[in-house]
């Protein structure tokens, strides 16, 4: 089975694609929503089908004290129209700090300032469907 990781952010979404056996994610692209996301929808669907998608990894933006705020909260309600729409197993994966390791990764390859800040999302989406692969391995 195919997996599609999301990085919802709060102007772009960043996707990542898992690999036929769902074990190797690898970075797809960014879709630019502008926080329109019956539109985001829309541009998520022909993905969806083309690439065979049967299960979506959705980042969950949590407080570092656990708690849920206003992104989580967010990221809970795009969870429900991802349902809605694709009839598809959505998963959400703790996402703490998954910018900030993008981000050294970038750096570490020495990835120039403007290049990283279009591809970073990209990035983030990437290690959120790679520790939910991981994870769900293990078991």
């Amino acid at each position: 089975m195919r997996y599609l990781g999301l990085d919802l952010g709060t102007k772009t979404l960043g996707l990542a694609l898992s690999d036929e056996l769902g074990t190797i994610a690898t970075s797809y692209r960014i879709l630019r929503h502008q926080e329109n996301y019956e539109d985001l929808l829309h541009q998520l669907e022909p993905i969806i089908e083309e690439k065979n998608i049967g299960c979506l990894v959705l980042g969950f933006p949590k407080n570092m004290n656990n708690s849920v705020g206003e992104r989580g909260e967010i990221a809970l309600q795009f969870k429900q129209k991802l349902e809605d729409k694709f009839h598809l197993p959505v998963y959400m994966e703790d996402e703490r700090l998954t910018t900030r390791q993008a981000e050294n990764l970038l750096i570490s390859n020495n990835t120039s300032r403007k290049k990283r800040k279009k591809v970073i999302d990209c990035v983030a989406a990437t290690i959120i469907l790679q520790s939910f692969l991981d994870r769900r391995e293990r078991k």
